[in-house]
């Protein structure tokens, strides 16, 4: 059988706007009642606009939120309570962070990735994704990562992590989840 590359390179390049086209998140699975480094990655501007400003809603179940600083940019976060008492580490807590926003400059031609640690809690259902919607503003357009729906071919789907249950603990398996 023979394989064309023109063949091969013009398939890959109808998947490209799609894999291009939205926010994202790098690792898209995590364990309940786990720490988890949320690397936003952002692939172009609006329409050809630099993005000036990336905010990002943070979902019910997400607590401790530390977004990583970047230089040029400024850091916001916005404070308030949670729609149900939380346990973070045994201590019940009732606010925290909701959203984040980077502002700066971020042409079109270039790529950026978005990086915030949290902790997902232990009463996320394995099997559940947990969306993040995210504005991307360029000056004064806006694209919109919002949809929460998962369904594939939805317009401005939020980037989201599959939950994954942790593992019993004293039960070795094949998996190493160290890096």
């Amino acid at each position: 059988m023979k394989f064309s590359l023109a063949a091969g390179l013009m398939a890959l390049s109808g998947l490209a706007p799609l894999a291009q086209a939205h926010v994202t998140l790098e690792t898209p699975r995590a364990l309940a009642g786990s720490d988890y480094k949320a690397v936003l990655r952002v692939g172009h501007g609006c329409d050809g606009a630099a993005t000036t400003r990336l905010r990002v809603r943070i979902p019910e179940g997400v607590l401790a939120v530390k977004p990583q600083p970047k230089a040029g940019w400024t850091l916001d976060l916005t404070r308030g309570s949670y729609g149900q008492p939380q346990t973070l580490h045994g201590a019940l807590v009732k606010s925290g962070v909701r959203e984040i926003s980077w502002s700066g400059n971020l042409p079109d031609a270039y790529y950026e990735e978005f990086v915030f640690r949290v902790y997902l809690s232990k009463a996320l259902g394995a099997g559940q994704t947990v969306y993040f919607p995210v504005v991307q503003e360029c000056g004064q357009a806006a694209e919109q990562w919002i949809d929460t729906s998962g369904h594939q071919g939805a317009q401005g789907p939020a980037p989201g992590v599959i939950i994954e249950a942790p593992e019993p603990r004293g039960h070795g398996g094949s998996h190493d989840h160290r890096h």
